[in-house]
C-alpha cells in the first residue's frame, strides 16, 4: 500500500511541478522555474524508497513529506506565501522540525534492533531525535544561504533575523518530537 502511495504522490507532484516549470520557464520567471525544477527533484526522491528492502517510513510520514514539499515549493515560493505572510516561513520550519524528528524515530526503529531498544535510555532517544531535527534545520539554512548567493536571492530576505527565527522554529519542532520520542519509548 505504501508503494502505491509513494508512486501516486511522486507522480502527481512531479507532473504538477513539471507543468509549473514549463509555464514559468516560457514566461522567463527565473526564480519560479528554478523552484519548480527543485520541486521535481524532491518529489522524485521518495521513489528511491522503492529500492529499499524495508521502507521504515509509515504512510503519515510519507504524506507529511509531500505536505512539506507543497507548502515550501508551491505555496511558499511559487505562490509567494513567504512574502505575503510573515509567519509562513517559521511555521514551515517548525513543521519540518517535527517531521524530521518523527523521521528520526522511524530511523531509530530501523537501525536499533528491537532486542537492543530496552537498553537505550530515554535521554539518548531524545538526543538522537532532537539532534537530527536541529541538524536538518542547520543544513536547510545553509541551503537557503547558498541558494541566495548563487540563484534566487529571495530565500533569506530577513537576513540574520530570518535565519535565527527559522533555526529557533526548527529547534522547537525537534524539541517536541524529541519529547514525544522519549515519552513513547516503551512503545517504539
Amino acid at each position: 500500500m505504501k508503494r502505491k502511495w509513494i508512486i501516486g504522490l511522486s507522480t502527481l507532484f512531479i507532473v504538477f511541478m513539471a507543468i509549473l516549470f514549463i509555464y514559468y520557464f516560457k514566461k522567463g520567471d527565473d526564480s519560479r522555474w528554478q523552484v519548480a525544477l527543485g520541486g521535481i527533484i524532491v518529489s522524485a526522491l521518495p521513489l528511491l524508497l522503492l529500492l529499499a528492502k524495508r521502507n521504515p517510513f509509515n504512510l503519515p510520514l510519507i504524506v507529511g513529506y509531500y505536505i512539506a514539499i507543497f507548502c515550501t515549493t508551491y505555496l511558499g515560493s511559487i505562490a509567494t506565501f513567504y512574502l505575503k505572510h510573515k509567519w509562513w516561513d517559521s511555521t514551515i520550519h517548525f513543521y519540518k522540525g517535527i517531521l524530521v524528528g518523527l523521521i528520526g524515530i522511524a530511523l531509530y526503529k530501523l537501525w536499533v534492533p528491537e532486542s537492543a531498544r530496552k537498553a537505550v535510555s530515554r535521554p539518548i532517544l531524545f538526543l538522537f531525535t532532537f539532534s537530527l531535527a536541529v541538524s536538518s534545520s542547520v543544513l536547510w539554512e545553509i541551503y537557503e544561504f547558498t541558494g541566495d548567493q548563487f540563484f534566487t536571492h529571495t530565500m533569506q530576505l530577513g537576513g540574520n533575523k530570518d535565519t535565527m527565527l527559522d533555526l529557533l522554529a526548527g529547534t522547537g519542532g525537534g524539541f517536541l518530537a524529541g519529547i514525544y520520542a522519549a515519552a513513547k519509548k516503551v512503545h517504539l
